[in-house]
């Protein structure tokens, strides 16, 4: 079969952008040689990729270690997304809110692919916070938010996500597809999901389901802290949190068949 400039444009493209998808928190900072042999290119055509990204501002060399990571541009392109994003402006108020109820910093969270991605964060003024990030890529099986949404998918594409592998972080993880099913068939009846170290020691987490005006749950909101201090059983806690998610549902145009009514604060 005979390709044609087209085709090829498309290729260059699409491996670009594999190239930008492959940095991370955890590995910001890469050589020509690591990109060429985690995405399959020669490193001649990794090194004539970034040398185009790197002119448009997408990625920096570092003169001394030759490594790249992502330029300036992407930032500017995630002020342009999360500055008109509906829900981060409806919900603004509402995470404040929380977080002064709570002293612990708020999330809202969505699904991307198989995996859960921080959109907004409204921090606490604690001196010592649980460790987070806006564009933070977590799994599903073993975050509050994650499991939140979830649990809300498909029975199909539950299942397709427990194929691939539940993932064991620490000694809380639940790494039995019966376990977790269980766990998700309890988190759609209570309206909550709650996380004790079970992606990071140390760390606890509680999230609850915001939906959309479809009634489809498309964000979570979660709220995180070290378990020393953060204490996501406690019912108060809890019908903050379902609240808050429930007001943020309303705002962006979700409306029960019946009547909200609002839910006592033990």
């Amino acid at each position: 079969m005979k390709h044609t400039a087209e085709d090829y444009l498309l290729s260059s493209v699409k491996n670009a952008l594999r190239i930008l998808r492959s940095f991370s928190l955890d590995e910001p900072e890469k050589k020509v040689t690591e990109l060429a042999s985690s995405l399959g290119l020669s490193k001649s055509t990794v090194s004539r990729l970034l040398h185009t990204l790197a002119s448009e501002g997408f990625v920096t060399k570092d003169p001394e270690t030759h490594k790249y990571r992502l330029g300036l541009t992407i930032l500017q392109l995630n002020t342009v997304l999360t500055s008109h994003l509906e829900i981060n402006r409806e919900a603004q108020p509402i995470l404040e809110q929380l977080v002064d109820d709570l002293q612990e910093t708020a999330h809202l969270a969505m699904l991307d692919d198989q995996s859960v991605i921080y959109i907004h964060r409204v921090e606490s003024r604690q001196p010592v916070q649980a460790l987070s990030h806006i564009g933070r890529r977590n799994p599903l099986h073993c975050t509050s938010s994650g499991k939140v949404l979830l649990a809300h998918q498909k029975d199909e594409d539950i299942e397709a996500y427990i194929e691939q592998g539940l993932t064991q972080f620490t000694l809380n993880t639940m790494t039995d597809p019966r376990v977790l099913r269980e766990a998700l068939h309890a988190i759609r009846r209570q309206g909550y999901a709650i996380s004790i170290e079970e992606l990071r020691e140390g760390v606890a987490s509680i999230a609850a389901p915001i939906r959309d005006y479809t009634g489809k749950v498309s964000y979570a909101l979660s709220v995180i802290g070290p378990i020393h201090r953060f204490h996501p059983y406690d019912p108060t806690v809890i019908a903050k949190v379902k609240r808050a998610a429930s007001e943020i549902s309303e705002k962006i145009g979700y409306w029960p068949s019946s009547p909200p009514t609002k839910q006592p604060i033990p």
